[in-house]
């Protein structure tokens, strides 16, 4: 089967080519598959992530989506509407909305209608058990409640893949176990895939699978469990 998404010997250079954050990196992600992207910080894995969504485009190499090659914003700004949801260490929720009028948000322009766009907001955020929160704004709520409204955006539009990056980074242990629980159990129940970034191994080995970077390079990979020294991808 074509992967979900992949990089295709993907190199992204800075400051004229002086800074190689990426070199020559590809990797594949499946239809409804957990991944983990692990490394201290610095060995590319944040920009991995942008990479396979688009927030960043690579010098060299091709991303594709379904198989077939993405490049442009237009491009790119399309396949993130209809397709990508996110989750952010410091949860990006608008301040001046509640929680239920974030989730709203991420649906206008896909989700017709202001009464359908409340109840399924609704919907989510009570299915991550903040139906007493859907009328609270981020501020009265703790990190780990602001982190599930997070969740609940991604969700928003049905995506067929979520990306996350450090999402337990600014938690604490208990509300960080409590979250990759959420993320790991809704991607298996909506089959939707999840790529997610981390500098925590124990936080990459609840996914089916764990890449890691170190220096801009794949090292290793490995199904559930520690990761084994590899070369994926041009990595060395």
């Amino acid at each position: 089967m074509t992967p979900l998404i992949e990089l295709v010997h993907v190199r992204r250079e800075f400051d004229g080519g002086r800074i190689v954050a990426v070199a020559d990196v590809s990797l594949a992600v499946e239809h409804g598959e957990s991944v983990a992207i692990i490394g201290p910080s610095g060995s590319g894995k944040s920009t991995v992530l942008n990479l396979l969504c688009g927030l960043d485009a690579p010098t060299s190499g091709e991303v594709r989506f379904e198989g077939r090659p993405v490049s442009g914003a237009r491009a790119w700004a399309e396949v993130r509407a209809k397709h990508i949801g996110f989750v952010f260490q410091n949860f990006c929720l608008i301040p001046t909305l509640t929680a239920k009028e974030n989730v709203e948000v991420a649906m206008l322009g896909r989700v017709g209608g202001a009464a359908r766009r409340g109840e399924r907001a609704v919907a989510l955020l009570s299915g991550l058990g903040l139906a007493a929160r859907v009328n609270m704004k981020p501020m009265k709520l703790s990190g780990g409640e602001r982190q599930r409204v997070a969740i609940a955006r991604a969700l928003a539009n049905e995506p067929r893949l979520i990306v996350a990056d450090e999402p337990t980074g600014a938690l604490d242990r208990k509300s960080a176990h409590a979250i990759m629980d959420t993320l790991v159990r809704l991607q298996r129940e909506t089959r939707t895939a999840l790529v997610i970034v981390t500098h925590d191994r124990e936080v990459a080995e609840a996914c089916g699978r764990q890449i890691e970077m170190v220096d801009g390079r794949v090292v290793g990979s490995g199904l559930a469990g520690p990761v084994r020294p590899a070369v994926v991808g041009g990595a060395r």
